[in-house]
């Protein structure tokens, strides 16, 4: 199997798994919306034992997070089921928490807004849903270099950096609990059921 290697998430997973500590501290199953090379996975289910992660991902990127799974002595991690955001419906996991991280920018306006109610109405009262990544703050960038790569993500086909508010107003349901300024001009935003 393919193992890929993603330099970005090797410098963010423990700055995120700090916040993630604090906001899954209750929770038991967690589901991740696209797991991407699997090195998320695999560091947050180390960190964090008492959670069951739920991998999850377009079947494209299935080999890496597998093969990361199984040189991974973590039990409490699955192997990734199909998901498709915008394509499949929700999968057959019951879950109390979901976490995102760098997919919002890459999904159509269409398929974030899919995600954002899926999860809203899939999470059970008091669940927790903790997205990553890169977001426009009351209509503006918050750096000069996230513009520049709104802009190259939307030539190459891509969604782009998405609205807090705009990602608020998709989210019924749910609270906007914290936003949380993280490095590389990054947020993770928590919301609650």
């Amino acid at each position: 199997m393919t193992k890929c290697f993603s330099p970005s998430v090797e410098r963010n997973k423990h700055v995120i798994s700090e916040q993630l500590a604090v906001y899954f501290k209750q929770s038991q199953d967690v589901l991740e919306i696209g797991s991407g090379t699997g090195q998320h996975a695999i560091h947050f289910a180390h960190k964090m034992p008492y959670l069951n992660w739920h991998t999850s991902d377009m079947p494209e990127n299935h080999a890496s997070v597998k093969a990361w799974i199984l040189e991974s002595d973590s039990e409490n991690i699955t192997n990734p089921v199909k998901f498709t955001v915008g394509h499949d419906s929700w999968p057959d996991v019951n879950v109390d928490a979901v976490f995102t991280a760098n997919t919002t920018h890459i999904m159509q306006p269409g398929e974030a807004q899919a995600m954002m109610e899926m999860v809203a109405s899939h999470l059970p009262k008091g669940g927790v849903f903790c997205q990553y990544g890169p977001m426009i703050v009351n209509g503006d960038y918050t750096s000069d270099s996230n513009r520049e790569f709104d802009d190259s993500l939307k030539q190459r086909g891509f969604g782009g950096i998405r609205d807090i508010e705009q990602l608020e107003s998709w989210a019924r349901g749910m609270a906007l609990v914290a936003k949380i300024p993280m490095p590389a001009n990054n947020f993770l935003l928590v919301w609650k059921k």
